[in-house]
């Protein structure tokens, strides 16, 4: 056997580690009854010096670069050889599991852990980072920690501020950062080969097939928008039904639309309706304004895009008819991140080998890897998580299913950093 693969009893232990971890990573909460963990708090120092600790336990050297990711290296073969990537973040949203971001981190350490134990050397070295910053809890702006190993952070991100009204280049110097050094985080694309990460699905796909993992095809792209329709606001006793301008039963004829059109459009398109309100909102006065909002989710632009335009063109064909108008304001657009295709058949080949086959599914939600995947290949392997739940403290993975993964994690990284030839060249 490959000196980098794992025996089955190997990957058991090494997810009994992993799920113990978790645990530990979970006490780290700035409230007792509740998983929250945010960027540059004393949760994310104490975060980062925990994973630290467990990344040199498992033969790496450490540090922590200038935005606060908490980095590892294990030298490949040939000193100072590129590296593959892996990891996800360790930071939460409130009220959060234990599972996602923190999973991706820990499975990526115990790889590591096993080449260590074996004396293996790849002809890639292999990092593991724990990115700061992927939930945007605190300051509102999501994947500060990939975004600055990338190198595209942009400008105007240091003035923003959290809740309490604290800028974050001033918290990054509370953290003990220097806010005008956050450049240094970003990584020559020749350091890096290509980035893995590991999730839990966050979606009952894996689950309903009755499998463990999967292989990402694509990170969805997003749109979303303000919407809002306006009519006119009456009497509800004596304006006739004939003469109403309803501009809530406006809204609601589109949100039938919206649940209805992406069904026939695509498995993959979905739309959410997730805020509505109306004006002026008494129980006897016909609404004169609802304003509503509208996300949806893609893993290819085109599909996007023209789902977009064909709701859109609803809602305006809607308004026409009952005599209403309709405005729509686009206020955040994400594009669709497609995985590498050489690494989606690595981690394929990898899965099969441990479970016998290999489902194909897009992820709905973001992950570091879209950053990432502007100069770098990236590949995803997804984790069942019971009922699809995340974001929650139900947010649940067994450890049967972590073994699994790290196996297949294993394997995969052996032959991704066997078979890369060469990293990309430099941008």
């Amino acid at each position: 056997m490959n000196a980098a693969a794992m025996t089955p009893d190997q990957a058991r232990a090494a997810a009994e580690r992993v799920m113990a971890r978790c645990d530990e990573l979970a006490a780290l909460s700035e409230t007792p009854d509740a998983l929250t963990r945010v960027y540059l708090s004393p949760e994310h120092r104490r975060a980062n010096a925990l994973t630290g600790d467990w990344m040199r336990e498992a033969g790496m050297s450490v540090h922590q670069d200038s935005v606060g990711n908490i980095c590892g290296r294990y030298e490949g073969a040939t000193p100072d050889a590129p590296a593959l990537l892996l990891g996800s973040h360790l930071d939460t949203v409130r009220d959060a599991g234990r599972y996602d971001g923190m999973l991706g981190v820990l499975t990526a350490i115990e790889t590591v852990r096993h080449l260590h134990r074996q004396n293996a050397r790849l002809p890639l070295a292999i990092e593991v980072v724990g990115f700061g910053d992927e939930e945007g809890t605190r300051f509102g702006i999501t994947l500060l920690g990939s975004r600055a190993i990338a190198g595209t952070w942009p400008e105007g991100w240091l003035d923003q501020k959290d809740g309490q009204g604290i800028h974050l280049a001033g918290a990054m110097s509370e953290f003990g950062l220097d806010p005008q050094r956050v450049a240094d985080a970003a990584r020559p694309a020749g350091d890096i080969a290509a980035y893995l990460e590991l999730h839990i699905e966050q979606g009952p796909c894996l689950e309903q097939a009755d499998l463990a993992l999967g292989v990402v095809t694509a990170i969805n792209g997003a749109r979303r928008l303000n919407c809002t329709f306006t009519g006119q606001a009456g009497h509800a006793g004596t304006v006739p039904m004939s003469h109403r301008r309803d501009a809530l039963a406006g809204a609601a004829e589109w949100m039938t639309e919206i649940e209805r059109t992406p069904r026939h459009a695509g498995s993959d398109l979905v739309a959410t309706v997730g805020s509505l309100q109306c004006k002026p909102g008494a129980v006897n006065v016909i609404p004169g304004q609802a304003r509503l909002t509208l996300d949806i989710r893609g893993p290819q632009e085109q599909p996007l895009e023209a789902l977009l335009d064909d709701l859109l063109a609803r809602a305006h064909a809607i308004a026409e008819r009952r005599d209403l108008t309709f405005d729509a304001d686009e206020f955040y657009r994400i594009a669709a991140t497609a995985c590498d295709a050489g690494l989606q058949q690595q981690l394929a080949s990898a899965v099969t080998a441990v479970q016998g086959s290999a489902p194909h599914l897009p992820s709905g939600a973001g992950h570091d890897a879209i950053a990432m995947a502007e100069h770098w290949p990236v590949g995803m392997l997804f984790v069942r998580c019971k009922g699809g739940i995340s974001h929650h403290p139900a947010e649940s993975a067994t450890t049967d299913d972590v073994a699994q993964a790290i196996q297949a994690y294993a394997r995969a990284v052996a032959n991704v950093a066997t078979q890369t030839s060469r990293p990309p060249q430099p941008l």
